[in-house]
């Protein structure tokens, strides 16, 4: 692959994470419009359902790797336990720390994870781009919290312990995201399609997380606006959007592709400013255009010398 191909392809990944960055950050907003729904509900069928649908999509693929999921089987596994414990600490956390508050510890959280992976598992050396693009980026989330914190919306309710509760949800949710996204890479990298990846990934993970409904999920049929709403998060942020962080992961590092979704905080946070009624500071504009900044460092990484 020439220099002009790996830069398109480089592009291509760069601009799918981005993509996906906007659909996953409608999820929070999306799941305040059924508040009698509970998050974990939510995240089974979201994630459970998407992780279905992108099993069926690659099944033809599954079964011809399926004599050899031996050579990837703790990959496999790392990977469905996260995929399952994931959306339900995401949901949990910003149902009980807010809806920007839980997205940015979430997936602020997640890149440093990932480097962390990268570095102890595949020895690999951090870019100086990385870094900064990552500084820029952590300083951004951490401005967009506290203009958040500071405001005066609906999350001016949530007490102290209920916060703390949320917060550490959310290093757990980053820290399982992290892990499937990384255990995905690494069975691309070893030959695996990606679509039969992320649908071996997420379909082994719906069957652990399907059946918390039965749990959960009493109140599921109670209003129609429950109804559109995980159909809603299962169609398009969970399938389309773990479609397209799959292609992603083809092309860039995994470490690359979670430092991007970065963008998914403040997607959730405008959505929520616009939508729901939360209210930012001015500092949490700051942290925007911070965000921005890290964005625009990192799509310099990656390229061949």
């Amino acid at each position: 692959m020439n220099s002009k191909t790996s830069n398109l392809s480089s592009h291509s990944g760069f601009i799918a994470v981005l993509i996906a960055s906007i659909l996953w950050g409608t999820t929070g907003t999306a799941a305040s419009y059924a508040p009698n729904l509970s998050p974990l509900t939510i995240g089974a069928i979201a994630m459970g359902g998407g992780g279905l649908l992108q099993a069926l999509l690659a099944h033809k693929k599954i079964l011809d790797h399926l004599p050899q999921i031996k050579s990837y089987y703790p990959l496999l596994l790392i990977g469905m336990i996260s995929v399952a414990i994931y959306p339900l600490a995401f949901y949990s956390s910003m149902r009980m720390a807010g809806i920007t508050i839980g997205t940015v510890v979430s997936i602020g959280s997640a890149p440093l994870f990932t480097a962390l992976l990268e570095k102890i598992f595949d020895k690999k050396a951090l870019s100086l781009k990385w870094f900064i693009s990552f500084i820029f980026g952590v300083i951004g989330v951490l401005l967009l919290s506290v203009g958040e914190t500071h405001s005066h919306g609906p999350t001016q309710s949530i007490s102290t312990d209920q916060k703390n509760i949320g917060i550490i949800l959310g290093l757990i949710a980053a820290l399982t995201y992290s892990l499937y996204s990384w255990a995905a890479k690494k069975m691309i990298d070893r030959g695996v399609d990606s679509k039969t990846s992320m649908g071996l990934i997420f379909g082994f993970g719906a069957l652990i997380l399907l059946p918390t409904l039965f749990f959960t999920g009493s109140n599921l049929f109670d209003e129609s606006v429950n109804l559109y709403v995980v159909a809603y998060m299962m169609l398009i942020p969970m399938f389309l959007g773990y479609l397209l962080f799959g292609y992603a992961l083809k092309m860039i590092s995994a470490s690359t592709a979670t430092t991007l979704t970065l963008f998914e905080p403040l997607v959730a946070a405008l959505f929520a400013v616009l939508l729901v009624g939360e209210q930012l500071a001015p500092i949490g504009w700051v942290g925007m255009v911070l965000i921005f900044v890290c964005l625009a460092v990192l799509s310099k990484t990656d390229r061949p010398k």
